[in-house]
């Protein structure tokens, strides 16, 4: 494949550069940060001649930005669920009010967003979801009962795009649709947070008790199609991002070998070398399917390499560390019971990593059902 950067990406480059150098060292909170980025037109850059608010550019600057992005040291993103998730599948499924509504706070960096799919006994298996909403006596909207899962961000999040049978007796993939929930429902809407082995809470439980949803994404009934066009956005240039990520914190991970001398071990060695060589693979692999290869299985593909790959690559950064791995930075106390540092973050999160998002079980079912034309899993009623 012939993927090569012009010479005006290569300004693009230079100016983004130049700025995240002025701008991420006085970045700490996470809300502030999407307000700056929104006000110098550096989010929605995907979104096409409208734009809605903010700069476009081709799809060779918007992996540059990825790239710089990651490598800048920039904070963590609060606003990409909205940005890459939310905001194509609007593009693609919205009316042109709910693009109006919805896409310039998003690209001014004003209102955060959360995703309500996953339910107690329905995580990866999404078609089982339980969450109803019943129409409004006035026809204008919804009301949403129900309880969701590992919502990322849902403490800070302003709204949720959320999937619930709206059609009573329906199962599996029928009778769904895809609402937008204000989150700012006392009373009718509950979060709370979710501690992990990291110390952290990033993911939430949350609970809808007649939660009000006035806007429907691409008709009523229509969810599911909805939901797995949403689902496809998930890949293609934050991936490119994603493995600048991994290449720091494989270089880590080799400095650490370095340091503690198992890299003299021929296994470790060998190890190494292989998430080199596999990271190399993924970029290529990404690059070829950038623009869309139309391949039904490329998504789950690409999440069972990455995942695999960074699960593999925690449980090699504290191999390489040998007893210093087990000891925290920092002594115990009541306030932090516990501190971890970088490598031990990694192993610890990257257990999540073969689950979340759809897991390595359903991946395969996907490819062998889609892909390969194989007979169908069996699933009993919801």
């Amino acid at each position: 494949m012939d993927f090569g950067f012009a010479r005006e990406d290569q300004e693009f480059r230079d100016e983004a550069r130049v700025w995240l150098a002025e701008n991420v060292k006085g970045a700490t909170d996470r809300r502030t940060w999407e307000r700056t980025l929104g006000a110098a037109g550096w989010i929605g850059l995907g979104w096409g001649a409208d734009g809605y608010g903010n700069r476009t550019a081709t799809l060779p600057q918007q992996v540059v930005w990825a790239e710089e992005y990651a490598r800048s040291g920039a904070p963590p993103r609060s606003g990409h669920i909205g940005e890459n998730l939310l905001a194509p599948t609007l593009l693609a499924h919205g009316s042109d009010e709910q693009k109006s509504r919805f896409l310039p706070p998003i690209a001014a960096g004003v209102e955060l967003w959360c995703q309500g799919y996953s339910e107690p006994g329905a995580g990866s298996d999404l078609a089982g979801i339980r969450t109803a909403a019943v129409p409004e006596p006035d026809g204008l909207g919804y009301r949403v009962s129900g309880q969701k899962i590992w919502t990322s961000l849902a403490h800070e999040a302003d709204w949720c795009f959320v999937l619930a049978r709206t059609e009573r007796g329906s199962v599996r993939h029928h009778g769904l649709s895809f609402l937008i929930v204000p989150m700012d429902q006392p009373g009718r809407i509950e979060v709370r947070p979710i501690r992990q082995m990291t110390g952290t809470s990033d993911f939430n439980e949350v609970f809808f008790d007649g939660a009000r949803a006035e806007h429907v994404v691409g008709g009523a009934g229509n969810g599911w199609r909805v939901a797995m066009s949403l689902l496809g956005f998930e890949r293609g240039v934050s991936t490119l991002a994603q493995q600048i990520g991994f290449a720091e914190e494989l270089a880590a991970v080799v400095r650490a070998a370095v340091s503690s001398g198992a890299v003299r071990d021929p296994v470790v060695r060998e190890r190494l070398v292989r998430q080199w060589a596999e990271l190399r693979t993924m970029r290529w692999n990404a690059l070829r399917t950038l623009g869309g290869s139309g391949d039904a299985g490329a998504p789950s593909v690409a999440k069972l390499l990455w995942a695999g790959w960074h699960q593999r690559l925690g449980e090699l950064a504290v191999l390489v560390r040998g007893a210093a791995a087990g000891v925290g930075p920092a002594d115990w106390s009541a306030p932090a019971p516990y501190e971890l540092d970088a490598a031990q973050h990694l192993f610890l999160f990257s257990r999540a990593d073969t689950i979340y998002g759809g897991s390595d079980q359903i991946q395969r079912t996907i490819i062998a059902e889609r892909v390969l034309g194989l007979p169908r899993e069996p699933k009993g009623a919801v």
